[in-house]
């Protein structure tokens, strides 16, 4: 079975738009210079992820959790030339890495990237977005989407990474696991939420689209 995803997954890459240079060398780089390279959105995700902001058209995206700044990238790559994109990252140390990678994208001056906590940093943000993508600490979910929901335009899109975290959502919640009970309690309340319309995509590690009414 683990065999016969990994061909169905080659196949799919082998068969939709290519990454990019920039985008292969940053996944190398990473898988090379970092510690969690897992973490990192990767070529079909990217690819995704862009098709979406293809389709909503968006002018103004939120981000939260940049990381290596892949998926921001490959957001980036579809705004205007008049659109931006915020993305927040909590981790210092990796502000080098990032701003080296968006200094080298012919789409960098689209983006502002915030470095610090996201729950202090959004609230300051005084755009109105017709995107955001969490993807950041796992124990925050909730308050990140409340956070979030009041910054989106009505008929905007929500959309949430590691939504089935790696399977463990059918687990339960591990009193030890902060991760996981983080993402359960954020599926609960999205699968609750009567202002949105949703739906959980098992791409990778799952991926949450959520319309708001």
């Amino acid at each position: 079975m683990k065999n016969e995803k990994l061909i169905i997954d080659k196949y799919i890459l082998t068969h939709i738009d290519k990454e990019g240079e920039l985008l292969s060398e940053l996944y190398r780089e990473a898988h090379v210079k970092l510690v969690r390279p897992r973490m990192i959105s990767g070529h079909l995700q990217g690819r995704i992820l862009k098709m979406f902001c293809r389709m909503v058209a968006p002018k103004r995206i939120l981000e939260t959790g940049t990381y290596t700044g892949y998926a921001t990238l490959c957001m980036a790559e579809a705004l205007p030339d008049d659109g931006v994109i915020h993305t927040i990252e909590i981790n210092d140390e990796m502000e080098d890495f990032i701003r080296e990678q968006f200094d080298r994208s012919e789409h960098r001056k689209k983006i502002v990237l915030h470095i610090g906590d996201a729950l202090s940093i959004i609230p300051n943000l005084e755009d109105t977005f017709d995107l955001a993508f969490i993807d950041a600490d796992k124990r925050e979910y909730c308050r990140y989407y409340d956070l979030i929901f009041d910054k989106v335009r009505p008929g905007g899109i929500i959309i949430a990474d590691n939504t089935l975290w790696n399977g463990k959502v059918l687990a339960g919640i591990p009193h030890a696991d902060a991760q996981t009970a983080g993402i359960l309690r954020f599926n609960e309340k999205i699968a609750a939420d009567k202002r949105i319309e949703k739906v959980i995509i098992p791409v990778r590690d799952g991926l949450t689209i959520i319309y708001k009414r």
